[in-house]
């Protein structure tokens, strides 16, 4: 029997059951034009846009708080230029030492991309960080002033301009203000020792961590100074009172609305996670009627913003009598984060095998049981992640918490800063002092857990 003569090789993307030859179309003059014409008409917007701007400080009359510099809007270009042109001198070293070195040629407008990128991404990072800074240091101005008025006759650029307030002049009153009438029994500072020292010994131990990569004998160490730590931020928490509070102004009761923000805070997290986890499981793995119209509800009911519940939700808080309480605050936090985390909940469980419940299920195990002793050990990235997103949404929340809560003694971290404003006058000082320190929990809190928070955003988008 004669062998088959070899079909003849198809062209580059070719398909066998194709009769059609491939053809390479270069692209027309308008297609590759069309980079280009868009990046011509961003470099336009943004010349119009500076050159607005130039023209709107120009025919405005010098201000107390602003410093002008006649041409500086030139300096700082003629600055621009100068650091791209060194950027690439740069470049072109680089490119030329790193050719001699792997012996592969590199492309000299890459690198000098790359650095241009970088300077690009350094102003930003500058820009994004200044307000940030400028804040804590407002809140160590005793002056209680948010400006700092340009002094033409200091040689510093940055005092001369008002950028930054004079560092000569900055105490500890603004805080000081925040704790006068803080009166603390002595366990309250024993459970506040161990906390700290558990933040410090947490701190020490991720330093080691670092150099030495060690895992083994520092970890039960870390779970026990996390424990003892939370521990003692959730004593302080709940049994502090309001008694302790001794000051005659809203300043001298900040941290009780710290204190009561962090309640509802973690009292909605931990809420959240007991509604979200066993409703995302039932709808992950169970079968009954109505679960996909639930579903689709859950997604309805994600497009209406709260605001537009504000009189349904005050309306039944009156009528249960939790008006004015935390638990009330706690409840209407709750309800509204239902929807959102059960999906996350049931994506990450249907991107668990189905195969180690089964198992659970023959060994005889109940649903319940599997949930618990299966599931649940392994969800403390989700866990986490619905913790932290529910905290976080709540710590820094005004609208709901302004209409349920009346009294000075339940106010929550943003009411407490509103009251600081009035429209005469404006404690700045204080108002950045209590920003930074109301501020402080929700940083360390993130911190410590932004890798669970990084990883559960993206949980159960990938199933087995």
């Amino acid at each position: 029997m004669t062998p088959p003569l070899p079909l003849p090789p198809l062209p580059s993307g070719g398909d066998p059951g194709d009769a059609t030859p491939y053809v390479h179309r270069e692209p027309g003059p308008l297609r590759r034009a069309l980079p280009w014409l868009v990046l011509a008409a961003v470099l336009l917007g943004l010349g119009f846009l500076v050159s607005a701007l130039v023209r709107n400080l120009e025919g405005r009359p010098p201000s107390l708080s602003i410093y002008r510099i006649e041409g500086g809007w030139k300096n700082f270009l003629l600055f621009l230029l100068a650091a791209s042109g060194v950027l690439a001198l740069t470049s072109l070293i680089g490119q030329r030492l790193g050719q001699a070195r792997t012996g592969r040629r590199i492309s000299y407008l890459a690198v000098l991309g790359d650095q241009l990128t970088h300077l690009f991404l350094i102003l930003v990072v500058l820009v994004a960080v200044y307000p940030l800074f400028y804040m804590v240091l407002a809140s160590f101005n005793p002056l209680n002033s948010l400006f700092s008025f340009p002094d033409p006759e200091d040689p510093n650029l940055l005092y001369r301009s008002g950028m930054l307030p004079k560092l000569d002049t900055l105490s500890g009153e603004n805080y000081a203000q925040l704790f006068n009438g803080v009166t603390s029994p002595v366990w309250q500072l024993l459970a506040a020792g161990v906390g700290g020292a558990a933040l410090a010994g947490l701190g020490i131990t991720a330093l080691i961590n670092r150099f030495r990569h060690e895992e083994d004998g520092l970890g039960k160490i870390r779970r026990w100074l996390t424990w003892a730590g939370l521990a003692a931020l959730a004593a302080l928490i709940v049994f502090v009172t309001p008694a302790q509070f001794t000051g005659s102004d809203n300043q001298s009761k900040f941290l009780l609305s710290v204190r009561n923000t962090l309640l509802v805070s973690g009292a909605t997290g931990l809420l959240a996670i007991l509604l979200s986890t066993t409703a995302g499981y039932a709808m992950a793995r169970l079968r009954f009627p109505g679960r996909f119209q639930t579903l689709l509800f859950f997604i309805f009911i994600q497009m209406f913003p709260v605001v537009l519940a504000l009189v349904a939700i005050y309306g039944l808080m009156v009528t249960l009598g939790l008006s004015d309480t935390l638990i009330g605050l706690v409840l209407a936090y709750s309800g509204g984060a239902i929807a959102f985390n059960t999906w996350i909940y049931k994506g990450y469980v249907e991107s668990l095998p189905l195969s180690l419940e089964e198992a659970a299920l023959v060994d005889g195990a109940t649903r319940w049981q599997t949930f618990l002793r299966v599931i649940l050990p392994l969800s403390g990235g989700i866990l986490v992640f619905i913790f932290l997103n529910q905290f976080i949404g709540t710590y820094a929340e005004y609208i709901l918490s302004s209409i349920l809560l009346t009294g000075v003694d339940r106010w929550t971290v943003g009411l407490m800063l509103i009251s600081f404003t009035s429209d005469r006058s404006v404690s700045w000082g204080i108002f950045a002092a209590a920003a930074t320190l109301g501020a402080l929990p929700i940083v360390a809190l993130f911190y410590a857990f932004q890798r669970y928070f990084v990883g559960g955003a993206v949980a159960g988008g990938v199933k087995e």
